[in-house]
């Protein structure tokens, strides 16, 4: 893929009816002060984990993040070589990981000391390249191995370890704090949703009767509080298609633009959703391909929506009318920008897209127009 920038926003309007999908250390909503009033919140963490399992359903490969990768390299060297015992397998597991410059944890020794985003195809590599090696020790106590071999040794398993990438590894990134040579920079950018109205906490009073006791017994089993809130969210996250072409090759990168457009658009994090069963889809989608800069648009929502008959016709209005107000302070106008809205939203958007399938074949064809274009130019 040739040098020049190429950047994806995506904007999304969604409505969330009385829920808590993303709890604070208290157990309440999590929320922010925008505007100088308090917003509905979701921070990108729940998000980005949403997207993620949302991966997982949709049978798109995707990593591993924690501390037990040890585990599952034993696993595969002992699938490579049925002739290593569960020692030994485990032994060499070790030896690659400390090779790679990564920690074990003092007292859980097969655990790494922080968690590790690696793929399968990573593990793959690092277990060929285990069982094909009788000495993996790199340790200074290993005076038979020469140093000029034990720092070949290191960069090779570095090599294995940063190479093969699933999608959501190449998006979200790696942050290697023992060895910064294997961190994996993100690609995408997910931000905090918020409300584009201000929010008034709200208190659910439950109870619960104990069905042993009968139906004549005064009084609950269990009496409790819960917080929730309904609300407009204004969702934003933006992709490098360049960087995710340098983290999956070019011939996967529009593909995984796709896969993350679909399912940053329909996953929803899970928080409350039996209490609440607060699953819904969005209202609108604004997607713009940019070759200058991202662009949040949330500044639409800066002064918060006020209406007494819904919040959702204002937040469109809102936000294509920012979006609007930046082609002036852009120097490159858009190379495309698509909406996907609700028959009883009003767009102004010149051009709109008839359903997701739709919209997704659009911006991949637009993606697809764009490297193109560059190649050739080059």
């Amino acid at each position: 893929m040739a040098n020049k920038n190429l950047y994806l926003d995506l904007n999304v309007i969604q409505t969330v009816p009385s829920s808590n999908i993303n709890r604070d250390d208290t157990g309440a909503p999590k929320t922010a002060i925008y505007g100088g009033v308090t917003r509905a919140r979701v921070s990108s963490q729940a998000w980005k984990q949403a997207i993620r399992h949302s991966f997982k359903e949709s049978g798109v490969k995707r990593g591993s993040r924690t501390r037990e990768a040890a585990k599952l390299l034993t696993e595969k060297i002992m699938e490579l070589d049925a002739s290593l015992d569960q020692d030994a397998a485990n032994e060499k597991s070790h030896q690659i990981f400390i090779a790679a410059g990564i920690t074990f944890d003092k007292k859980e020794k097969n655990k790494t000391r922080a968690l590790l985003f690696v793929s399968p195809g990573q593990i793959e590599k690092l277990a060929q390249f285990a069982v094909s090696h009788d000495d993996l020790d790199v340790s200074k106590k290993n005076k038979a191995m020469p140093e000029k071999v034990k720092k070949e040794l290191k960069r090779d398993v570095k090599k294995a370890i940063n190479n093969e990438n699933t999608l959501d590894l190449a998006l979200f990134g790696r942050m290697v704090a023992d060895n910064p040579e294997l961190n994996v920079e993100g690609t995408a950018q997910v931000a905090h949703a918020i409300s584009t109205h201000e929010i008034v906490p709200e208190f659910d009073y439950y109870t619960a009767l104990d069905d042993l006791k009968g139906d004549d017994t005064n009084g609950a089993g269990f009496i409790g509080t819960s917080e929730f809130n309904s609300s407009t969210l204004y969702r934003y996250a933006n992709i490098n298609v360049r960087e995710l072409a340098g983290n999956l090759g070019d011939d996967n990168a529009i593909t995984g633009a796709a896969d993350f457009i679909k399912s940053f658009i329909l996953s929803m994090p899970t928080g409350k959703e039996n209490s609440y069963a607060n699953k819904t889809l969005p209202n609108y989608v604004l997607i713009t391909v940019r070759t200058d800069t991202p662009v949040n648009l949330v500044s639409a929502f800066e002064e918060p929506v006020q209406s007494k008959d819904g919040y959702l016709k204002n937040s469109v209005k809102k936000l294509e009318d920012e979006y609007q107000s930046t082609l002036r302070f852009v120097l490159d106008q858009p190379i495309e920008t698509i909406a996907l809205s609700e028959s009883k939203t009003e767009s102004e958007i010149e051009n709109q897209a008839t359903n997701l399938p739709d919209l997704i074949d659009q911006v991949t064809e637009v993606l697809e127009k764009a490297v193109q274009d560059e190649n050739t130019n080059d």
